[in-house]
């Protein structure tokens, strides 16, 4: 995958492209939508994830909702979008980009004259959010590439690739970067149960840009960090709240815990967008899906007919677990309650 030319997610003569990342590593498929319900269900069905793409994602959302209006008058306009907001918002609860992509348009939306001039402004600035997500990937990756050294094996969980992104990726962004800055690294890739996003998506992004990479059953994390084959570890990061709780990937925490119990530090790399400052952790909604996730991979059943299932999507790991937060604007350390507002101060 050359991240400089195959984006994940794109606005192409008013339609929105992806990369169906179902279909991954087995067939790379784009598929167009010009209806924003259809981005919905992409949003919905892991067509697209990743917390900036999806937050990009719903941005188009808005963007094919505006073309698809009848509106006439400004109100009408409004009205519409805030439908469309609401369908789209529904799809994922945890990720805290697709609402801040989504309260982004609809203030810009709010601040036209005329349904036209809505129109325009919806669809520049949901492009401009694309854009803008690379060049953030790569200040994050600069800033965190700092942190790793030369000959390192860098282990990762789910993936935070150019595939949950717009391009270029957030903590693979900074392996991505590492490599950049001249240091040699391998990288250990967790296969991500259930849904599998360390072995089809983050395998793939890997060997396909010439990186050595392995991949590790998600039971093999302890094995390979006893044994001496990790010096880092970097994640992603769906939601973090003020006070550095990270919500990520359901198994995160497991890799977090590990890392401490055997000194290896523990980096999680994320854009400001990805950062909550109004919730707490005891009220982030963890996202729970469907029990077929579990009972069969594909179409083969690996489990008896009717067993119940425990199928959270993220869980979340304590800031004393995180040797780091990586963003675009620097690294976070303890206390992050004191850190993290600093970086957007450093924003303004």
């Amino acid at each position: 995958m050359n991240n400089s030319s195959l984006r994940t997610v794109e606005w192409k003569d008013n339609k929105v492209v992806m990369i169906d990342q179902t279909k991954l590593p087995n067939e790379l498929i784009f598929v167009e939508y010009d209806n924003f319900n259809q981005v919905a269900e992409a949003i919905k069905t892991l067509v697209v994830r990743g917390a900036p793409a999806i937050g990009v994602s719903g941005s188009f959302g808005l963007a094919l909702a505006v073309l698809q209006s009848h509106a006439i008058t400004k109100d009408e306009l409004i009205s519409d979008l805030e439908s469309a907001r609401k369908i789209l918002f529904a799809t994922r609860p945890t990720a805290v980009n697709l609402d801040w992509g989504l309260k982004k348009i609809m203030n810009v939306a709010k601040t036209g004259d005329s349904v036209e001039q809505i129109r325009e402004l919806v669809i520049s600035t949901a492009k401009k959010m694309a854009d803008e997500d690379i060049e953030i990937n790569k200040a994050m990756g600069k800033n965190g590439s700092i942190l790793f050294d030369d000959n390192d094996t860098i282990m990762t969980h789910c993936n935070a690739g150019a595939l949950a992104t717009v391009a270029y990726g957030t903590a693979l962004g900074v392996i991505r970067a590492t490599r950049e800055s001249g240091k040699n690294v391998k990288v250990i890739a967790t296969e991500t149960r259930p849904i599998q996003q360390g072995s089809r998506l983050t395998a793939f992004e890997l060997k396909h840009d010439g990186f050595d990479v392995s991949l590790i059953p998600d039971t093999a994390v302890g094995y390979s960090m006893a044994n001496g084959l990790v010096n880092k570890v970097v994640v992603g990061a769906d939601r973090i709240v003020k006070t550095g709780h990270v919500f990520n990937k359901i198994g995160t925490y497991q890799v977090a815990t590990m890392a401490k119990q055997h000194g290896i530090p523990f980096y999680v790399a994320a854009p400001l967008s990805t950062i909550d400052l109004e919730t707490k952790a005891d009220d982030v909604i963890i996202e729970m899906r469907k029990g077929s996730e579990v009972t069969g991979i594909g179409d083969k059943k690996t489990a008896p007919d009717d067993i119940n299932v425990i199928n959270p999507a993220f869980d979340m790991t304590p800031p004393e677990l995180i040797s780091g937060i990586i963003t675009e604007k620097g690294v976070a350390t303890a206390p992050y309650g004191e850190s993290i507002p600093k970086l957007f101060e450093a924003n303004n």
